[in-house]
């Protein structure tokens, strides 16, 4: 305990620097995310854009890079890291990883809550002269926004867990002070108290995201 008091600073920031990541992974994958999600939704075939190549070449891009595992994945891209924002290691590095990989996650999910939204809604919008792209906007996400609220709340969780894996590129966190100062140095009780505190982000953004969720779903 004397020892995770001697560190709280440096807990505290890993902290911050973790919410920090889970924010900006949030931001950027969260809208790429949902971007691919209402590509492959609005281009399948009988959708509102029909277009069979674009839909071939999302699924086999998702298809793809969705089933690397995270800790191959962060090594994997770090050219296209280098190449897009200049360096390899580091929190920007590890966002920019994170963000990639959140983004083909989402927009599965993004696809598949589309997918529940009742076919008779949108042929009464439709008939009353809305177009694809109005439909998508007033009626498809509205219809859906309960269940997409439950989707990003499963990621935002996912994103914690895989920001824990960030310290191998030098992006800190939570998962970085717990092997540095607790697994490495042989004191557990560092250790966990950087898994609790992460299980106490987890708790949070479960209960908010559930209760948004009801809050739409209740209207």
């Amino acid at each position: 305990m004397d020892r995770l008091l001697e560190l709280g600073p440096e807990f505290w920031a890993a902290a911050g620097e973790t919410l920090y990541m889970v924010a900006l992974t949030m931001l950027f994958g969260g809208a790429g995310g949902f971007l691919l999600g209402l590509g492959l939704y609005a281009t399948r075939r009988g959708g509102l854009l029909p277009n069979t190549v674009v839909n071939n070449l999302l699924n086999v891009v998702i298809n793809f890079f969705r089933p690397i595992p995270f800790i191959i994945f962060i090594a994997a891209v770090q050219p296209l890291t280098r190449a897009v924002i200049g360096v390899g290691i580091g929190t920007d590095a590890a966002i920019f990883a994170l963000s990639l990989a959140a983004s083909f996650a989402i927009g599965r999910i993004v696809e598949q809550n589309l997918l529940t939204v009742r076919p008779g809604v949108i042929e009464a919008a439709r008939s009353m002269g809305a177009g694809p792209w109005r439909i998508l906007r007033t009626v498809v996400v509205p219809e859906a926004l309960g269940p997409l609220i439950l989707g990003y709340t499963f990621i935002v969780i996912a994103v914690i867990d895989m920001s824990a894996m960030a310290g191998l590129i030098g992006g800190g966190g939570l998962g970085y002070f717990a092997q540095l100062y607790g697994f490495r140095q042989f004191e557990p009780v560092v250790t966990w108290a950087a898994v609790l505190l992460i299980v106490v982000f987890v708790q949070v953004v479960q209960y908010v995201g559930n209760w948004l969720a009801r809050r739409v779903l209740r209207r």
